[in-house]
């Protein structure tokens, strides 16, 4: 009877045992299942981005907007040329050709609906066009065209204070913005010329231009209108099928210096603290007492 006690114990912890080990079984599978699901949804991602299509046939001169477009995921290899991301950058402009349902869209088929050269009637709503003036490595050296987009940075001396409570000028390079439309480029402006020329055409011997339109809000205008007085600016091109904003930082010597040599960065320097003393006058002798620290 003893012995039938003990066979039925040693069963009944032999399936728990059985069972705990199946179970941890299936879950390692479960995880491993898990982290190659994740593995492969990264590997998509990082080589994969995301463009505007249309949703349904679109006929040549139509107007686009989003009722007509939606997102697709579409591998980095079979992204068309000019193929656009974002709907703001072609909102109200028609097509010049036939759109397909399923097709990217790209600025090769699509023109702005004004055919004016007004510069008023091409600066979009809500924003002000303001003309700054570059040198030719700031404008690319005559490159940029206009309907590009660019950022904006400015090198400037800013004021520091230091410890002993005066003020240094520091250089110091600043992003201002991302992602800026520009309008004109001297006096070229980014809508057709009457009579159907693109501005993608190119002008032989014609010298850069050292005046840049830009498309900013009433703020960023008054912005770079102060920075143009304290520095210089210079403008960044872009892909036209990038229109992603990024955080960036100031750089100045520190920064760079930090890129260059790292280690320098992680040196911790050890700044000892001045004495606190009292000033005891005896007749005309003067003592300086060191008060003890603190612990």
């Amino acid at each position: 009877m003893q012995r039938q006690k003990i066979m039925l114990i040693a069963g009944v912890l032999l399936c728990v045992v059985t069972a705990f080990m199946v179970k941890t079984f299936i879950d390692q599978q479960k995880l491993e299942v898990i982290e190659k699901a994740k593995k492969q949804l990264q590997e998509i991602q990082a080589n994969s981005s995301t463009v505007l299509v249309a949703k349904v046939d679109i006929p040549r001169g139509s107007p686009i907007n989003a009722e007509t477009l939606e997102t697709a995921i579409v591998p980095n290899q079979f992204i068309q040329p000019q193929a656009i991301n974002a709907l703001g950058r072609v909102d109200g402009m028609v097509t010049i050709a036939p759109i397909s349902r399923g097709e990217q869209i790209t600025l090769s088929k699509l023109m702005h609906s004004r055919q004016s050269d007004g510069l008023a009637e091409s600066t979009p709503i809500g924003k002000r066009a303001i003309t700054i003036s570059v040198d030719n490595i700031a404008s690319l050296a005559g490159m940029l065209k206009p309907g590009d987009y660019v950022d904006v940075i400015a090198a400037l001396s800013l004021p520091v204070q230091g410890p002993n409570g005066s003020v240094a000028s520091q250089p110091a390079v600043i992003p201002l913005f991302q992602n800026i439309l520009i309008l004109a480029v001297g006096q070229e402006l980014s809508s057709k010329a009457k009579g159907g020329e693109s501005r993608y055409k190119k002008e032989e011997n014609k010298e850069a231009s050292p005046l840049i339109t830009l498309a900013l809000s009433p703020q960023e205008s008054n912005l770079i209108a102060f920075v143009q007085e304290q520095g210089k600016v210079r403008l960044v091109a872009r892909s036209p099928a990038d229109s992603q904003v990024q955080p960036f930082q100031p750089v100045g010597w520190d920064a760079l210096m930090q890129y260059i040599m790292p280690q320098i960065g992680e040196q911790k320097v050890e700044v000892k603290e001045p004495d606190e003393f009292v000033e005891i006058y005896r007749g005309l002798n003067k003592e300086m007492v060191i008060l003890p620290k603190e612990k």
